[in-house]
């Protein structure tokens, strides 16, 4: 399984999974649908099936489109999103796999950013390495604003997420990385790893790089919004409470 990193609008990054042997591909969060349309013809597939994460434009915008071009792909969302995400056939729950490439996938649920999100999660197959689809729930850096959810439900969404393993690659939907990782340094600005983080991910800005995907054991390191109980954030934030902790974070990030 492939895995192409396609940017749309502004900020946003649809993923393509491709299976050259069986010539099948598999999209995450088509915002658009015309630039997964001009890579498929490119690799010569078929779309067997559009995975959403949540039902926001700007992850679904492509899926009625890219339906009418491959009407036997399969939509899949949250069972919370059931009018919500367009062409949706597939409700999924907590718990429910889903597969493609001869993978198969965990679904997440991880409400907050709103009362619906879902994450995939491909375990480690021939290589040490998962793969994370995880929407809006976690940037690289940072996490979703709370459109929908609670602190409450955010935390224990990042906590699932937390104890993946660390060679587990985060492909997160937006490029917020710089920006996320200035206010780190505002909340935990002795973290030595985050220090260096931030000049590296500034340098592959200027450069026009992307910065996902990032990696669970690197979020852990630096991204304050998986690290809202440890010693510095509880300082930052003045509370060892988890929730209140994580919900200043957040709030603090919401005027930054």
């Amino acid at each position: 399984m492939q895995i192409y990193r396609i940017p749309v609008l502004s900020d946003n990054y649809i993923f393509l999974l491709h299976d050259a042997e069986q010539k099948l591909a598999a999209v995450v969060d088509p915002a658009e649908a015309a630039p997964v349309l001009q890579l498929l013809k490119q690799l010569g597939a078929e779309l067997s099936a559009i995975f959403n994460t949540h039902h926001h434009g700007d992850h679904v915008g492509g899926n009625l489109e890219l339906l009418r071009q491959f009407p036997q792909a399969v939509v899949y969302g949250g069972a919370e999103d059931r009018g919500r995400i367009p062409g949706q056939q597939v409700f999924l729950q907590a718990g429910d796999q889903v597969s493609f490439g001869g993978r198969q996938a965990e679904v997440l649920f991880v409400p907050g950013h709103t009362r619906a999100h879902i994450a995939y999660y491909f375990p480690p197959a021939s290589e040490p390495i998962g793969e994370l689809f995880c929407g809006d729930t976690l940037f690289a850096g940072g996490c979703g604003r709370l459109f929908e959810g609670t602190p409450s439900q955010m935390v224990d969404s990042l906590s699932q997420l937390r104890a993946l393993p660390d060679q587990t690659r985060v492909w997160c939907a937006h490029e917020y990385t710089l920006k996320n990782l200035q206010f780190a340094l505002t909340v935990d600005d002795q973290n030595p790893v985050l220090q260096t983080r931030f000049e590296q991910v500034k340098q592959a800005r200027q450069q026009s790089e992307s910065t996902v995907p990032s990696w669970i054991g690197l979020e852990k390191q630096t991204n304050p919004f998986l690290r809202w109980d440890l010693p510095a954030l509880q300082a930052a934030t003045q509370t060892v409470d988890p929730v209140r902790s994580f919900a200043k974070l957040r709030g603090l990030k919401d005027i930054f």
